[in-house]
């Protein structure tokens, strides 16, 4: 198993970088049991906290609307004319009840790799060179690979994964994460629910909110690492179970995304009349997702959105 899967937490050298790399970002079928109790300890330490802004590495090819799907989800994230809940930005707010305050993240550099420079079968220490390109300071530093880009560990062990890099003699650490387009490789796997799962109840797919089943998967699997990277960006922050297979802000919650959810069913979300698609948070410029419930410190309990 890759050693940046959910279940590893160890120290590469890489480079010129020592890797903190995290875990728990996988969404498995197998794991939409809820833990009881559901507490994630918070474990004294550094949290993002204040602006960062985020760096985006365009890995491979998207089209135009695929990048607009993702920037439009990343802007709502601190929308500051919020519309009327439930909405992306009210879903981040979240976070806000962890300690240390609100994580505000703003649209950094965005750097396209469309020619795929390290080939299309990237190992761990590649996703890492990329997230490198884009500097250090308070930023997170976000990969996407594209659907025809392979990934070490991608589909068997993760959807996604986040992290910290920490430059020579211990300076510069940053935060990464990295999320890849699972439509031709697991879509059953890491874009359920709008995709027939490859196991479990094999309830009907519901009809993607962008139309896109690749890229609104994406948005479920992003939103799953950056709120782990804000609440538990260098393992000493919240998460349940041991440190090396945590549980955390929302993988804690996994297949939870409106009322009445259980294993193979989301949950009763909202649908757009026009086109029958399911979502259940308003983000800017029209744009509607899908996001997955959040364990809320307050109540100790996954919140969805509606």
């Amino acid at each position: 198993m890759s050693p940046f899967s959910r279940y590893t937490l160890a120290s590469f050298i890489f480079l010129s970088f020592i890797i903190y790399p995290s875990t728990a970002t996988t969404r498995k079928l197998t794991a939409l049991v809820k833990e009881q109790p559901l507490i994630l300890k918070y474990h004294n330490g550094l949290l993002l906290k204040g602006n960062y802004a985020l760096n985006l590495i365009w890995y491979g090819t998207f089209t135009p609307t695929q990048r607009s799907i993702i920037v439009d989800f990343l802007q709502s994230l601190n929308q500051n004319t919020n519309p009327s809940p439930p909405s992306v930005s009210s879903w981040w707010k979240t976070t806000e009840k962890y300690k240390a305050g609100p994580s505000n993240l703003i649209l950094g550099k965005q750097i396209l790799d469309g020619n795929y420079p390290l080939g299309k079968s990237l190992k761990s220490s590649d996703i890492l060179a990329l997230a490198a390109k884009a500097g250090g300071g308070n930023v997170i530093n976000v990969v996407l690979t594209s659907k025809d880009v392979a990934v070490e560990g991608f589909c068997m062990s993760r959807c996604g994964t986040h992290g910290s890099v920490r430059g020579a003699q211990g300076k510069g650490r940053f935060a990464y994460a990295w999320v890849g387009n699972s439509e031709t490789q697991c879509p059953g796997q890491c874009a359920w629910p709008f995709h027939q799962p490859i196991y479990g109840p094999q309830t009907p797919p519901l009809v993607a909110p962008n139309g896109d089943v690749g890229v609104d998967g994406m948005i479920i699997n992003l939103a799953t690492v950056l709120a782990a990277t804000v609440t538990n960006p260098y393992a000493g922050g919240y998460y349940q179970g041991p440190a090396n297979a945590p549980l955390e802000a929302v993988s804690a919650c996994t297949g939870l995304f409106g009322k009445g959810a259980y294993p193979g069913y989301p949950g009763e979300l909202l649908v757009e009349k026009s086109t029958g698609a399911s979502y259940n948070a308003l983000g800017v410029n029209g744009r509607k997702y899908l996001l997955p419930a959040m364990w809320d410190p307050k109540t100790s309990a996954c919140l969805t959105l509606v």
